[in-house]
């Protein structure tokens, strides 16, 4: 027997407001089909005025504990996976913590950019299993429109805002791969290469709060390359093989990387799960928004083996294989 990280409650948030990839005609040089092509990106949601990060943590956390039939007080840890916090502290796990009228516990942010929300599960897991925590609130949340440069139609139409959130408990189980949970996760960062996706501004470098930069080409070839090889990893310490995933659900960043990468694991794309389409890139909040979508498209299932895998600017990436 040994303790599993498993999953009893997801949710997720989405902001009101509804941007079409027509919307940007009318200040950028593109239009829809353009966007479309090049990303598989058709719509995303934008925070309104004042609506912040841990408001939509916040959000999609209740959706979570509704699911769970749980209580805020009965969990014991929150992480939030996010690199557009309200503040520079105190954290954004904090506020949320405080949102939910949750007095006892601890919270914590992680910032690992589009790999948050797969370093936040690992990190869950690693508190499960140490018994520091029995149940752990697994939080992406993000309100990129906050950073991007609207004259730049090589980012700004990319990304989008939203939050969700997964719950994971200690579980018994057998010790193999027929359990539920986590059963593997694989976690890579490689600083070197800072300068393909960054924000150009930061506390102690210029005291602003700077825009998204992305050399585009550069980043579509490390992610096939290093998502591939991520989720092959986390497959094998579990003892299982492609063959065996019931989905992918990947980092909604583009559609051809996600085509691409699920071509190069030998996955069909009839098993990834994708919101790439309605959400555009909501980087740390792109796995749980895809996770939530998922569940209640009736897609994924109890007893579904799961690859979650993501990169980020870092650049940083890694994967988690589950058992829903």
């Amino acid at each position: 027997m040994m303790i599993r990280a498993v999953p009893i409650g997801i949710g997720h948030y989405l902001p009101a407001r509804v941007v079409e990839n027509a919307e940007f005609e009318k200040t950028l040089a593109t239009t829809d089909e353009w966007i479309r092509d090049r990303s598989g990106i058709e719509r995303r949601h934008f925070a309104a005025e004042g609506e912040t990060t841990s408001q939509m943590a916040i959000a999609a956390a209740r959706a979570a504990l509704d699911m769970a039939g749980l209580a805020a007080s009965d969990i014991d840890a929150i992480v939030v996976a996010t690199s557009t916090p309200d503040l520079t502290f105190p954290s954004c796990a904090t506020m949320v913590q405080a949102g939910l009228g949750m007095e006892r516990g601890f919270a914590f942010d992680i910032q690992a950019v589009c790999a948050g929300f797969v370093y936040a599960l690992t990190t869950a897991n690693a508190l499960i299993l140490s018994g520091q925590a029995r149940r752990v609130l697994v939080i992406g949340a993000e309100t990129f429109s906050k950073i991007m440069d609207w004259t730049d139609r090589g980012t700004c139409v990319l990304f989008g805002d939203g939050a969700g959130a997964l719950i994971l408990e200690a579980q018994d189980g057998a010790g193999d791969a027929s359990d539920r949970g986590i059963l593997a996760t694989d976690l890579n960062s490689d600083g070197r290469y800072r300068d393909l996706l960054y924000v150009d501004g930061g506390v102690s470098s210029s005291q602003t709060t700077g825009v998204l930069r992305m050399e585009g080409r550069e980043v579509f070839r490390h992610a096939v390359e290093k998502l591939a090889q991520t989720a092959h990893t986390a497959l094998a310490r579990a003892g299982v093989g492609a063959d065996d995933v019931d989905w992918i659900v990947p980092h909604q960043a583009n559609m051809r990387i996600i085509a691409r990468t699920a071509q190069k694991m030998g996955v069909g794309l009839d098993r990834v799960i994708m919101t790439v389409q309605d959400h555009g890139n909501t980087s740390a909040a792109s796995i749980p928004l895809a996770l939530s979508v998922g569940v209640a498209r009736g897609q994924i299932k109890t007893g579904d083996l799961l690859v979650c895998e993501a990169i980020g600017g870092g650049l940083a990436w890694g994967a988690v294989v589950m058992r829903w």
